[in-house]
């Protein structure tokens, strides 16, 4: 099967300026499920969760607990399989 990697990019949180990353739940070599959670970001509004689009492991966590990011930002790294 071939590996592929999947950059994890900060969602379109709606048109805050403020985003912070508060806490990875996940770290690199972790094996992960589709949709399990990785990270928490928080606006002036909202805290939300970012799950995992896919089943894979963690490769590279770019942006840590308490950075400010911003739409569209890469924040990590994960490899999957293509079937």
């Amino acid at each position: 099967m071939e590996k592929k990697i999947l950059e994890l990019k900060t969602p379109d949180l709606g048109d805050s300026d403020k985003i912070e990353l508060v806490k990875w739940y996940v770290k690199p070599g972790d094996k992960v499920e589709e949709g399990q959670e990785l990270l928490e970001l928080v606006t002036d509004k909202a805290a939300f969760p970012m799950e995992s689009p896919k089943k894979g492991i963690i490769k590279e966590i770019i942006k840590n607990s308490g950075d400010l990011v911003k739409k569209d930002e890469i924040l990590g790294r994960m490899e999957f399989e293509v079937r």
